[in-house]
């Protein structure tokens, strides 16, 4: 049996037009809140499951966990991290956990805003140390390529000395295939290469249909639209025929989608309108130990 919950972490505060890509402002202030410096609130949300095996033991796995609070002051201001407090690790509380508890963390790519919360967060003249330490990591090996040979264009959205962290340690697994032993026959990935090459979505067996957690394939709800891409993602046209392709599949499954950058929605129902284009018939702002 698994219970899922919608875990909030930090908060970021980045420019509109960059998020919505080559959509016009006069488009996409429609579906967000903008403020006087052009930026629209984005969540670093993560997803937890709380499942009982056959067997009786439990286990807790963390999907993502968000910008988090490693940030010095100069670094949180430019990138528009809201709190200065590690509100993962508050969040987790609130659910009865500390990061000591997670077994599995499944990160589905390397860019500072899904791995930054495995960091404790900032001190002055301290090194920040790697969180989770009781957790078996699940990457997707050529995201963790990436992370090591970036291209120039996203050479910043990697963090150098996280990535020496992890490499360290015995419990890292490099996934390649759409299903891995150590998560089990009721977890599948999907893999994407339009924002970032091997990006990995999570996707979650439910009894009333699989919950994709969508990464930055679909970032929030005004993405699920097909044309609508981010500027930061490497190959726009790529994303969006990917994007079809898993839509269309969880369509005919009634899947729902998991957001982690959307402020106010967690998860949707996937549907199609009169129109025939891609929206949600439900939206949840949060998940409180869902189990159907």
């Amino acid at each position: 049996m698994k219970a899922l919950y919608s875990i909030t972490g930090n908060s970021q505060k980045l420019d509109g037009g960059a998020m919505f890509g080559n959509a016009p402002k006069g488009m996409w202030q429609k579906w967000v809140e903008v403020d006087d410096q052009n930026r629209i609130d984005l969540a670093c949300r993560c997803l937890l499951v709380k499942e009982t095996l056959d067997n009786g033991e439990q286990r807790n796995i963390l999907f993502e966990v968000g910008i988090g609070a490693f940030f010095d002051p100069k670094l949180k201001q430019r990138f528009g991290v809201v709190e200065s407090n590690h509100v993962l690790l508050d969040s987790l509380d609130e659910v009865g956990l500390k990061h000591t508890d997670i077994d599995i963390v499944v990160l589905s790519h390397l860019h500072f805003d899904h791995i930054g919360g495995l960091l404790s967060q900032w001190q002055e003249g301290e090194e920040s140390e790697l969180l989770f330490p009781n957790a078996a990591f699940l990457i997707g090996k050529s995201a963790w390529e990436r992370a090591f040979n970036p291209h120039f264009r996203d050479r910043a959205s990697f963090i150098p000395s996280l990535m020496e962290l992890l490499k360290k340690r015995d419990n890292l697994y490099l996934v390649e295939e759409s299903h891995h032993a150590v998560l089990g026959s009721d977890y599948r990935f999907h893999f994407s290469d339009g924002h970032t090459p091997g990006m990995m979505l999570a996707e979650i067996s439910m009894p009333n249909g699989p919950v994709v957690f969508c990464a930055d394939l679909i970032p929030g709800v005004p993405w699920v639209h097909l044309p609508i891409t981010m500027g930061y993602d490497r190959f726009a046209e790529k994303l969006i025929d990917e994007k079809q392709v898993l839509l269309d599949d969880l369509l005919a499954r009634n899947g729902r989608l998991f957001f982690t950058h959307d402020s106010k929605i967690a998860c949707g129902l996937l549907a199609k309108n009169e129109k025939g284009k891609f929206c949600l018939s439900e939206e949840y702002p949060e998940l409180q130990g869902v189990s159907e």
